[in-house]
């Protein structure tokens, strides 16, 4: 799953941003308005923590902006102010929910995870290839209905694959879904963690197809 931040405050942004990078998430930060519009329009991003006091362009016009473009990602934004007036704001330009500084970040994670549980693909939380389950909320892995513990990077692999299994998916696109957009180091990073995969979840789980990318196939289907 990738996240942007937009948070001025970079401290807060800072923390937020290694907190959910320690969840398996990748994270990408802006700190003003408008590089936090610019982002948000130009990457594939699952959610948006959005502040709404930004210098240059505030959150609610951001929000505005997106959802005026056709822009469905699901938006938490963040405020240090506190009143139903400025609630109902955000969320008559489009935010899926609100969140008062300052806050526990355990409940910041548990909003987050719970936008994600809404923003359902294909009508199921639950991702399935055969007898394999992804349980994206939950955290949690089955092959045959035995729980395989994965890293979290490893789960954000998988949960990409899965997301469109049966399908090919490049090298690229699970870098830049799964890794954030300052990652500089090798691509070949994807082949390590792709092998992690398979000597946990079995060779054949995920195959390679020479040139394009990898697929999820099914076990047991």
């Amino acid at each position: 799953m990738r996240v942007l931040i937009v948070e001025d405050e970079r401290r807060l942004a800072l923390s937020l941003a290694r907190g959910l990078t320690a969840e398996g998430f990748a994270v990408d930060v802006a700190h003003d308005g408008a590089e936090g519009l610019h982002r948000a329009k130009e990457g594939p991003y699952d959610l948006i923590v959005l502040d709404i006091m930004l210098p240059g362009m505030n959150g609610y016009r951001i929000c505005s902006a997106l959802r005026a473009a056709g822009d469905e990602t699901p938006i938490l934004m963040l405020t240090a102010k506190d009143g139903e007036y400025d609630e109902a704001e955000g969320l008559d330009t489009g935010a899926d929910d609100y969140l008062t500084k300052p806050f526990s970040y355990v409940v910041l994670l548990a909003r987050i995870r719970a936008l994600l549980r809404r923003r359902t693909r294909g009508g199921a939380a639950v991702l399935r290839a055969g007898a394999l389950t992804v349980d994206p909320g939950a955290r949690r892995v089955e092959l045959a209905g035995r729980e395989v513990p994965l890293t979290a990077k490893e789960f954000a692999v998988l949960e990409h694959l899965a997301v469109r299994a049966g399908e090919v998916v490049s090298k690229a696109e699970v870098l830049e879904h799964v890794w954030d957009f300052a990652y500089e180091g090798d691509v070949n990073i994807v082949e390590v963690y792709v092998s992690a995969l398979r000597r946990k979840l079995g060779a054949d789980v995920i195959a390679t197809v020479r040139g394009a990318g990898y697929r999820l196939v099914g076990p047991g289907a």
